[in-house]
């Protein structure tokens, strides 16, 4: 069977109230239009037709290589008219897939139930909703089979109380659905081409007509407000968050975690509340997350412990290591086993070698530091000039004072001490303390100054 999917996202989103097109807002730190490209191809269907209106240049430029072809909808008038421009490219013989670009919570399973059904007559995609408010009523005959889908503004009173709502995915041969369209008008209120109106003249023609409900309505549900959009935030989570329990990670609240990419877990991983997860993030075995961390682009192997409000990002760092509270890996930072980052220290584009520790408030950047080290509270590395990075290399077993400067480029030769409060900017021997401040000093005449 050819299948191709349309999928629709012209819309503008007014009451998103926002500059940005609608299927640009994200859920989970992905687009909303990549949500459902990525359920479509799943299916491995032979084309993926992206129908664009408003802010097309902007939704094109956010989906650069992305294996689709895009269709302009110059006029949005309606979703028929939108899947119209599209209808043109695609074989008459081919089964057509319909999917709304807002709605990105839709599984590949009800996709391929969807294209299944469609081989006999009409697929549409239908929840239960106890307040449908604003969605299309599917209304039935006495004998349970679809007849129409009405819209929100045009049903009468009684069509109102119907629950059942149709969620805007539709499924037919390419060439009855050309047929069907060619027949709908826009006397309706919002003088647009409903692609609703298909379906009730394809029954009407004596076209089987299939519902395939969602148990789960935020499944199909589209993307309209702000408030919406944080609703299927938090049904997205909530699902995440029960794969992760169901996988054997130890949640404090599956309510309050959020996983922005592809979190990997090993045995007996334990998360706290109001943490976050984006990119690719790898936790080994019985590795303890504290509150409220951010983790991004991260590998963690076993037994080592985050604590609270630490933030790292695209970092690895080996076994057993104990990083925070407060504590910050940027970009490159590279720990081995044993490690201890403490808090409100930075690490950047660095090698911790085994075993060492900078256990507060210290800034080591570009830096190679070997294995046994202890650097000192308030040490820095001063690793650029102004115009270019330099490297400092701090060899095994060195103990590096509190409130030292090294000032890169600089070797800190193996076992060296370096005294409190010195300014290094010269490699230094081995196995010897090395002193660079000034004499101490007082004044035993000096006044200190008044207020006028």
């Amino acid at each position: 069977m050819s299948l191709h999917v349309v999928i629709l996202a012209a819309g503008q989103g007014k009451r998103m109230r926002s500059a940005l097109p609608k299927v640009l807002h994200r859920i989970a730190g992905r687009p909303l239009l990549a949500h459902v490209i990525a359920s479509a191809r799943t299916l491995r269907p032979d084309r993926i037709y992206v129908v664009h209106g408003h802010g097309g240049a902007e939704v094109k430029a956010a989906f650069e290589g992305a294996p689709v072809e895009w269709v302009e909808q110059a006029q949005q008038l309606g979703t028929g008219h939108a899947l119209m421009q599209a209808l043109p490219r695609v074989p008459r013989s081919a089964t057509v897939l319909v999917l709304n670009g807002d709605a990105p919570l839709v599984r590949p399973h009800m996709l391929r139930k969807l294209a299944r059904v469609a081989g006999k007559g009409i697929g549409i995609a239908t929840s239960d909703l106890s307040d449908p408010a604003g969605y299309g009523r599917v209304v039935r005959n006495a004998k349970g089979k679809v007849e129409r889908v009405v819209e929100h503004r045009d049903a009468t009173p009684e069509e109102l109380k119907i629950r059942e709502w149709y969620a805007g995915f539709l499924a037919g041969n390419a060439s009855r659905l050309a047929g069907w369209l060619a027949k709908i008008a826009n006397r309706n209120a919002q003088k647009e081409y409903y692609l609703t109106d298909v379906i009730g003249i394809a029954a009407a023609s004596g076209t089987p007509v299939t519902a395939v409900k969602a148990s789960d309505p935020h499944e199909v549900a589209g993307v309209n407000s702000r408030e919406e959009l944080a609703i299927l935030e938090r049904a997205f989570q909530n699902a995440q968050a029960r794969k992760l329990l169901a996988d054997g990670v130890a949640l404090a609240d599956l309510w309050r975690v959020d996983v922005r990419g592809d979190l990997s877990c090993g045995r007996d991983v334990a998360i706290d509340v109001n943490c976050v997860f984006e990119g690719s993030v790898r936790l080994g075995d019985r590795v303890r997350i504290g509150p409220n961390c951010v983790l991004k682009n991260v590998s963690i192997a076993a037994d080592t412990e985050v604590l609270a409000f630490s933030l790292l990002e695209e970092a690895q760092v080996g076994a057993n290591c104990r990083i925070g509270p407060y504590a910050r890996l940027r970009p490159g930072a590279r720990l081995a086993r044993d490690v201890h980052i403490g808090n409100f220290v930075e690490v950047k584009a660095s090698h911790i070698g085994v075993g060492s520790k900078a256990n507060h408030l210290a800034y080591v950047g570009d830096a190679e530091v070997g294995s046994g080290v202890n650097i000192g509270a308030g040490t820095i590395t001063c690793n650029y000039d102004g115009a270019t990075k330099h490297r400092t290399i701090i060899e095994d077993g060195c103990f590096i004072g509190s409130d030292a400067t090294l000032v890169a480029p600089v070797r800190i030769a193996r076992g060296s001490y370096i005294g409190a409060g010195s300014t290094i900017s010269k490699d230094t021997p081995p196995g010897q303390l090395t002193v660079a401040r000034a004499r101490q000093v007082s004044l035993p005449r000096w006044q200190p100054p008044r207020k006028k």
